[in-house]
């Protein structure tokens, strides 16, 4: 007996191309030269090792929250591709990182959060930036009527992940 087939789950968007990623990439070449200051506290560069080639990689992210904790530093970010997205892959293969913020550099250990918690990630994300979560949602395929309840099970399905400061 063949099992049902499976209920659809959110769409994952493909990772741009062409032109659209050469436009997504730009940040990563505004921090290099100097300008991560510009983006405030609101993008970060993610500086990681490849998981196949073991060379340095950079990838800008969005800031879903920042905190401390345990006296340290820590950013929480998403995977809006999901967790076949190349830096989400190469930080579970090697979860030490730096980040760029702004011009300060911090090493950097990745916690990778349950769906619980990306849930409750997502709802305090969508309380500070609702048209960015709403856009966000949108993107996926999950389209939300701005309820807490929506935004926490769009959360329970992106990958998130915190990036803890090593030293204070």
């Amino acid at each position: 007996m063949t099992p049902p087939p499976a209920a659809p789950g959110p769409r994952q968007p493909a990772p741009p191309a062409g032109w659209k990623r050469t436009a997504a990439r730009l940040p990563v070449h505004l921090f290099r030269m100097g300008l991560g200051p510009l983006f405030r506290s609101r993008l970060l560069l993610l500086v990681h090792t490849g998981r196949v080639t073991g060379e340095q990689r950079r990838t800008v992210l969005e800031v879903v929250a920042a905190e401390r904790v345990d006296g340290r530093r820590a950013w929480t970010v998403a995977s809006g591709f999901g967790a076949r997205a190349h830096w989400y892959r190469n930080l579970r293969a090697a979860p030490q990182a730096v980040a760029q913020v702004g011009r300060a550099y911090h090493a950097v250990s990745a916690r990778f959060l349950t769906p619980e918690e990306g849930g409750e990630s997502m709802t305090r994300y969508a309380e500070r930036r609702p048209r960015t979560a709403r856009r966000l949602c949108a993107y996926l395929g999950r389209p939300v009527d701005g309820g807490a309840e929506d935004y926490r099970r769009a959360g329970e399905v992106l990958p998130f992940v915190v990036l803890v400061e090593d030293h204070p």
